[in-house]
């Protein structure tokens, strides 16, 4: 890269420069800030885990709790960079897409996206559920705050909650004008744009807020073929939200309508192989990025929703909220496995879903209780064609649709029995109906035209089940300064389809997987310490997982003696899963704020069958590091003109497994990203910005494929590193 683009090279050293000076400048600054007070004690954080206002520190929830000002600081841009910030968090864009999120927490998630599957972590937009992970790794901006919900959170959130979940919080509706513009460029041709104004009328009866995006990089690697960009980034996104507030009214309608496009061409990755059915053995590419396929370098995502909440103040006491929302997206994705210009595995899929959702709370808040009861109702239709073509000899679709209903009742009640001791529990009981369509055919041409010449799997199926999901928890307050906490919850997963069967040449893959349950004991601890300066929240849980579902692609021989491969989506028994977490937050001075986490897991099959054979002992855990651990040094520093802020981030994380194969090849050794950043407030309106990730440019996996049937060995890295320089102007 230095050879081909010098006056990239010499730009970047210099900004590397800059940033490591974050470390030199907080003295520098010193000499003409002014004399400023020693103690400071930290904002106070609202949460809304448990469907009702609370502050992060009372709740006996392990809840990650990240404000806009926060969001700014660690230059998080989309959910995938929460990843280092939350304990035992994996996140990050799926293999082949540039916004499919794979999610998992505390070693649950799942990071098949295809529509028969549904994931682990549930991820709320401004409270409405995301029922697929296309188009679901969320760009940040006009946000208040994401919430990071670890365990299971089956009692008020439902079903896909196994493992935690995600909310996205937008910003409200203001009371006044305002609002803010942000300008950014960056290296790979980074051009950034976003903002939100909002505004208020007929003495705030009516308000109105529109945000926008427009995020737009070259690619980090080039597709060798034509030399058109890979692993870019064109997305657009808007939101508009409006609000009737009557005078002297405790009611409020609000509605929200958001869109986002995603133009991105494919993902680039790494071949680390010499396919053997490549007739010009072609060598294992040295680029993180670059590949050389002939299919259309396509990868297009776009997603939409709409929601209506009313708020209704029935009582002092009692309020009402009701929530109506639709949601869908359309993704049509190349995927090369193979990376080459030959037709060896080339893939073409096409994701579609829809989704409608109704949810009534009934909310109280009294002087020794408050709760909330509540109803909830899910029908969402997701489907779709794969095209498969191997080899240029054998043509493959897998099309279908999964139907599904939902309808679930809740509660969660607290009662406060003495000043220092809480109880609180909660149950949600869920009925659903899957109906899955699957109609998977051969062709003889690659325009997968004309009659079929096999039929592996047509079925029309249903199946019914219900869950009933259970939490108590017992608080004490031992000190004003720390709170304790132990809660018995239980989260589960839905089971249903699969949509890749083949019932020809493996009878058993009609047949339904079953629903996924886990049962948690988790013991915590919430301190505020050093005189409000200090914020310290410890964790420890043991999980029982049950039905664990797992899909695994298997090689086989096809009839006519061409090699193939089958996705199989099984479950594989029973595992445990436990560990530990610390969070912490000092501000020893008003100058000095130091945040970070550590995070251990131990997660293993106590039951794995393969063909009746318990082989757990073999098996490993995917996206699931053992250890993680992260810090972050912020400075203050008051300027002649404004405030300088400093930042210097470190996140770890040991050995991790991408594919349920376990291939050594994929897996990720331990590794450290280091990141840094620069603000420079000049007043309240206006700062400019300079941020850096992934400092020292390491090359970390993140997922791939390994599938011998077609000669595919491929990594997905992480972003390189990137730097971003740019500026906000606040009204």
């Amino acid at each position: 890269m230095t050879s081909r683009h010098p006056a990239r090279s010499r730009l970047q050293f210099a900004i590397l420069a800059t940033l490591g000076a974050t470390i030199a400048l907080p003295a520098a600054a010193q000499t003409v800030a002014a004399a400023e007070p020693t103690v400071t004690t930290l904002d106070v954080v609202k949460v809304t885990a448990r469907k009702r206002e609370e502050s992060l520190q009372d709740v006996p929830v392990a809840v990650t709790a990240l404000t806009a000002d926060q969001l700014d600081k660690l230059a998080i841009k989309d959910l995938g960079d929460l990843q280092g910030q939350v304990p035992n968090l994996t996140i990050y864009a799926a293999r082949g897409s540039n916004t499919t999120l794979t999610t998992f927490i505390r070693g649950v998630g799942q990071a098949d996206p295809l529509w028969g599957v549904d994931p682990g972590v549930g991820i709320y937009f401004d409270d409405v559920y995301i029922a697929r992970p296309q188009g679901a790794l969320l760009d940040v901006y006009d946000v208040q705050r994401v919430e990071v919900l670890r365990g299971p959170q089956g009692t008020l959130y439902g079903k896909n909650t196994i493992g935690g979940a995600v909310k996205y919080v937008s910003k409200p509706l203001p009371t006044a004008t305002e609002g803010s513009v942000t300008l950014a460029v960056g290296n790979y041709g980074q051009v950034t744009a976003k903002g939100g104004v909002g505004t208020a009328v007929n003495d705030g009866q009516f308000r109105f807020r529109v945000a926008g995006a427009s995020l737009n990089r070259e690619g980090y690697g080039k597709n060798l073929t034509d030399g058109s960009p890979v692993s870019d980034q064109a997305t657009t996104s808007g939101r508009v939200s409006m609000g009737w507030f009557p005078t002297g009214s405790s009611f409020n309608a609000q509605v929200s309508v958001d869109r986002t496009n995603d133009d991105s061409h494919m993902r680039g990755f790494q071949r680390l192989n010499v396919n053997a059915f490549d007739p010009a053995k072609t060598p294992p590419t040295t680029g993180r990025y670059d590949i050389a396929t002939g299919m259309p370098n396509a990868n297009r995502t776009s997603s939409e929703g709409e929601s209506l909440t009313l708020n209704w103040g029935v009582s002092e006491a009692w309020s009402l909220k009701y929530i109506l929302a639709h949601r869908a997206s359309d993704t049509n994705t190349s995927i090369d496995f193979d990376g080459l210009p030959n037709k060896i595995a080339d893939v073409r899929a096409e994701y579609h879903d829809s989704s409608q959702s109704h949810e009534l709370q009934a909310v109280y808040e009294g002087a020794s209780s408050s709760g909330v009861l509540g109803v909830y109702y899910f029908d969402g239709r997701a489907g779709g064609t794969v095209r498969n073509n191997f080899f240029n000899l054998s043509f493959g679709t897998t099309n279908g649709l999964v139907y599904t209903q939902g309808k679930a009742v809740f509660g969660d009640w607290s009662w406060r029995l003495s000043p220092a001791f809480s109880v609180s529990t909660g149950l949600r009981y869920t009925q659903e109906k899957k109906r899955a369509v699957v109609l998977n055919q051969a062709f003889a041409n690659d325009q997968f035209s004309g009659n079929p010449i096999a039929v592996p799997a047509n079925f029309d199926k249903s199946l019914s089940v219900s869950n009933t999901s259970p939490r108590l928890s017992l608080e004490y307050k031992a000190s004003k300064e720390i709170k304790l906490y132990t809660t018995a919850s239980r989260g589960f997963k839905s089971g249903g389809y699969n949509i890749r069967a083949n019932t020809v040449a493996f009878p058993s893959s009609g047949r339904p997987f079953a629903d996924e349950k886990l049962d948690s004991l988790e013991l915590g601890a919430k301190m505020i310490l050093d005189g409000g300066r200090l914020e310290l929240n410890t964790a420890l849980f043991h999980n029982k997982y049950k039905n664990v579902q797992l899909s695994v692609f298997t090689s086989y021989t096809q009839p006519n003696g061409q090699p193939g491969f089958f996705g199989d989506f099984t479950n594989a028994g029973k595992a445990t899963v436990q560990g530990a977490e610390v969070e912490f937050l000092w501000m020893p001075t008003t100058s000095w704020r130091i945040s970070g986490n550590l995070a251990t897991l131990d997660a293993k099959y106590d039951e794995y069958f393969d063909r009746g054979v318990n082989v757990a002992a073999q098996k490993k855990f995917t996206n699931t590091p053992k250890y993680q651990a992260s810090l972050n040094l912020e400075h203050n520093a008051r300027l002649a003109m404004g405030t300088l802020r400093s930042r210097l981030g470190v996140t770890h994380r040991s050995k991790v497994y991408p594919t349920t194969d376990l291939s050594e090849s994929l897996a990720q050794d331990a590794y450290t990203l280091v990141n840094a950043g620069l603000i420079w407030e000049k007043d309240a309106k206006l700062s400019f910005f300079l941020q850096g990730s992934n400092l020292t440019n390491k090359a970390y996996k993140t997922d791939g494929y390994n599938i011998a049937a077609l000669g595919v060995l491929n990594a997905y890295y992480g972003a390189p590193r990137t730097f971003t320089v740019g500026g906000t102007f606040k009204f």
